[in-house]
C-alpha cells in the first residue's frame, strides 16, 4: 500500500525558514513525480510546486517562486520543500502528492494519484 508521510511542519515567524518532507513507501518505482499543496484556513486548495525526478525539473506556483524549492532524493524515496522567507499568508496545512510511472513533469495542479495527510505551517507576523 502506497503511503506518502510529511513531516518538518511547525510555527516559524515572517522571514523564517522551514523544510518540509514528504517521505514515500509503498512503490519502488524508476520514474515518478510528486508534488506539494496547502490549504489555508478558510481558502481552497492551492497547487504551490511540482518535480519531475527523471530529469529534476521544478515549476512553482507565483505566490511562492523564488521562496521554496522542491527537490528529491530518489535514493530514499522523500521529497521536500525548502521553505525560505516565510510570509503570515504561507500559513496553510500543506500536503505533498506523488503520482509513480511518471515521465515527464504535471503541472502544479495535477491531479496525482496519492496524497499524504499533511503537516500544518504556521507563520506569525
Amino acid at each position: 500500500q502506497v503511503q506518502l508521510l510529511e513531516s518538518g511542519g511547525g510555527s516559524v515567524q515572517a522571514g523564517g525558514t522551514l523544510r518540509l518532507s514528504c517521505a514515500a513507501s509503498g512503490y519502488a518505482f524508476t520514474s515518478n513525480c510528486m508534488g506539494w499543496f496547502r490549504q489555508g484556513p478558510g481558502k481552497e486548495r492551492e497547487a504551490v510546486a511540482a518535480i519531475y525526478d527523471g530529469d529534476g525539473s521544478t515549476s512553482y506556483s507565483d505566490s511562492v517562486k523564488g521562496r521554496f524549492t522542491i527537490s528529491k532524493d530518489k535514493a530514499k524515496d522523500t521529497a521536500y520543500l525548502q521553505m525560505n522567507s516565510l510570509k503570515p499568508e504561507d500559513t496553510a496545512m500543506y500536503y505533498c502528492a506523488a503520482e509513480p510511472h511518471c515521465w515527464y513533469l504535471r503541472p502544479i495542479t495535477y491531479e496525482y494519484t496519492y496524497r499524504g495527510q499533511g503537516t500544518q505551517v504556521t507563520v506569525s507576523s
